[in-house]
């Protein structure tokens, strides 16, 4: 039976939750009126989960909050208050809050709440000894997290929160610099879940004009706009069943927020110009790589729908808080594109494998990837070697990556004209296919094939 401490300064609030909690038959339910003994019964206690009213004398929910983070108290706390303050709100989730509810209490809500985070409690009681190195060893599902690349305990704890996670129906919420795996994570979720056999549709929130995005996730009937020549199937339709990935999130302007709430609250939309509602069934992983608490701040991002979707969340690590990982990625694409391009490039040279240590990765794991596939493309030995490397790469990191000895310091044209002509040979002098591996533009291409005087060795 699960525990469960209410702390309210008001007494009749503390009478209806003991009622209606006691009602249920499943919880031991009990109750503190005055919130300056709230320490001593939070820390003799072993409640599961606390229900905190925010609004008290001499010592507040926020204290309460701070005393369990301090102190590492294990409980789980649901905040109900009366008063909707923005900076309180945002206060309590950083102190790790489950989840906030406004009074007067809605009772199916706050049973929603109270189960899935006893659920979680449940699966956090099951955990490894974590005295054991963690590693895909000790995973139920290892097959799940195969695209991830990674040699880091960091990861690999997540990786067991992700199982977890998993299994349950929650929104999770992955935050994460680009680059750093959000959408693999988001995968490896679906794949452990129960909906795995259904579709896992990802969508960038960020990529599409908003007025678009409706039309894209909602779908639409005939006629609905000029252009609708035919009904067309949203993305939270084509996702029913399954598994809706959104990525940047905190792109979506406020209208958008507003519809995707309801969504999740009534698990039912319209098509745009339908009266017709649609019952969706869909599990929504979002990601983010903004702060959403800023944006909740700044009035960009709603805090009831962060709420929803915050209920599980992930925090991915940067690329260069991955201790290892560099070198251990770095093997691993030397490899995989040695293979895809037929190359025989064996080793990366120490010099090299020196500068990518020392980088920061603004791009993470898919900056270092777009490195090492454009080095071999161009390297024409069988060592990785610096003069290889893009050269945005060496001019941004000249202080800790000095030139091998064997390269006389060339000028940056030079260096540019070189590494253009390689690639350019490297494509049979396929215009196109040249600039999308120097990431410039084909016309821009153009231009330095002439100002380099390169045309003469090309085949037209």
């Amino acid at each position: 039976m699960s525990k469960i401490l209410l702390i309210d300064d008001n007494q009749a609030v503390l009478n209806f939750l003991r009622i209606i909690l006691l009602q249920k038959n499943k919880y031991s339910v009990d109750t503190l009126q005055d919130s300056t003994k709230a320490y001593d019964m939070i820390s003799n206690g072993n409640y599961d989960l606390l229900l905190l009213d925010m609004d008290m004398p001499s010592v507040t929910g926020l204290d309460i909050l701070k005393f369990i983070v301090t102190k590492s108290i294990p409980i789980k706390t649901i905040v109900l208050t009366g008063v909707e303050d923005i900076d309180l709100a945002i206060s309590a989730m950083k102190l790790g809050t489950y989840d906030y509810m406004l009074k007067p209490i809605d009772e199916n809500a706050l049973f929603k709440a109270i189960d899935s985070a006893i659920h979680e409690i449940e699966l956090h009681k099951k955990e490894i000894d974590p005295a054991k190195r963690l590693s895909l060893e000790g995973l139920k599902f290892k097959e799940a997290f195969s695209n991830i690349i990674t040699n880091d305990e960091k990861m690999f704890k997540i990786f067991h929160i992700v199982e977890k996670f998993s299994q349950t129906d929650n929104s999770v919420l992955i935050w994460g610099e680009s680059g750093s795996g959000k959408e693999l994570i988001a995968e490896a979720i679906h794949k452990i879940s129960n909906r795995r056999e259904k579709k896992f549709v990802a969508v960038n929130a960020g990529a599409f004009a908003q007025e678009l995005f409706s039309s894209e996730f909602f779908g639409y009937e005939k006629g609905a706009f000029t252009g609708a020549t035919h009904d067309k199937t949203g993305f939270l339709e084509e996702a029913n069943g399954g598994t809706l990935f959104l990525d940047e999130i905190g792109e979506l302007t406020l209208p958008i927020q507003v519809k995707l709430l309801r969504v999740l609250q009534e698990e039912e939309f319209y098509r745009l110009g339908s009266t017709r509602n649609i019952k969706v069934d869909v599990r929504i992983i979002a990601a983010t790589n903004k702060n959403l608490f800023e944006e909740i701040k700044k009035g960009n991002f709603r805090k009831d729908l962060f709420f929803r979707l915050n209920i599980n969340s992930i925090n991915l690590p940067p690329l260069r808080d991955r201790k290892g990982d560099v070198e251990f990625l770095s093997n691993y694409f030397l490899r995989k594109f040695s293979e895809k391009y037929s190359k025989n490039v064996l080793k990366i040279s120490d010099s090299v494998m020196n500068c990518l240590k020392s980088y920061s990765f603004p791009g993470n794991v898919r900056e270092l990837m777009n490195i090492i596939n454009s080095a071999i493309i161009v390297e024409s030995t069988n060592e990785l070697r610096k003069k290889s490397l893009p050269n945005y790469f060496l001019e941004n990191n000249n202080s800790i990556c000095p030139l091998d000895d064997d390269i006389i310091p060339h000028s940056l044209n030079e260096i540019e004209k070189d590494h253009i002509s390689k690639v350019l040979e490297f494509t049979n002098h396929n215009k196109t296919k040249a600039a999308e591996i120097l990431g410039i533009s084909r016309v821009n291409l153009i231009a330095k094939i002439k100002k380099y005087n390169l045309e003469n060795h090309s085949h037209h």
